[in-house]
């Protein structure tokens, strides 16, 4: 597959094995059985590697489906209002909202308006762009449309919980605590140590669409499951 190729449609159930070694790519699944092939990103280590998910890239009834996934995962929970995190979450947290029949959603950002309040604000890390230093904000008008209400926040992927992390520290700092947080993918579990590091366990309220985990480098060159 070429790489403007990936995430681009869903094959269906049992197209492809989910176990054994993978080359060209990863195989994901949905709750219902149909599959998604992932590219393999090779960590700094050359000896393991992490599918791959960037959501904005993907076409418009694969946003969907997974939104769409989640929204059903979620709505147990009497979710109000959706929150999502920037960058790439924002599109899942859009379509979720959508999907869970809601008129609107409230988007975290990075950009910093001018009526924005300093102390509303976090630092913010994501493993995607690591040398970037940027700040998570939320805009003050947005805060009654949180507080006191069912919140549900959603990021695209979760990895190293670094920005889920910052996202709940930043809404707690608001008074807001999120009923369920959500995630078209869960890449491996190296995310639960980050998310709880502040004494709650924000973990178990944390869902996904699909998990992957960390693949190892095999003899012949592929990746397969850790053992």
């Amino acid at each position: 597959m070429q790489p403007h190729d990936f995430w681009q449609s869903f094959d269906p159930p049992r197209s492809f094995e989910t176990s054994g070694e993978f080359r060209d790519f990863y195989v994901a699944e949905l709750p219902d059985g149909r599959q998604l092939r992932l590219p393999i990103r090779v960590l700094a280590d050359g000896e393991h590697a992490l599918a791959s998910l960037i959501v904005n890239q993907a076409s418009f009834s694969v946003q969907e489906a997974l939104a769409e996934a989640l929204a059903a995962r979620i709505a147990a929970h009497d979710v109000e209002v959706v929150a999502g995190l920037p960058t790439l979450g924002l599109t899942l947290a859009s379509a979720t909202a959508r999907a869970l029949g809601h008129e609107r959603y409230v988007p975290l950002g990075t950009s910093r308006k001018f009526w924005y309040r300093e102390e509303l604000s976090v630092s913010l890390s994501s493993i995607t762009t690591p040398e970037q230093q940027k700040r998570l904000y939320i805009d003050p008008r947005m805060l009654p449309l949180l507080q006191g209400r069912r919140v549900a926040l959603i990021d695209d992927v979760i990895s190293s919980g670094a920005s889920i992390a910052s996202g709940l520290e930043l809404l707690t700092a608001c008074g807001i605590e999120p009923v369920i947080i959500g995630a078209a993918m869960l890449q491996s579990d190296r995310w639960r140590e980050r998310v709880d590091a502040g004494g709650k366990p924000w973990s178990a309220r944390i869902v996904g669409v699909f998990s992957t985990p960390i693949l190892e480098k095999t003899e012949n060159g592929g990746w397969r499951r850790p053992a």
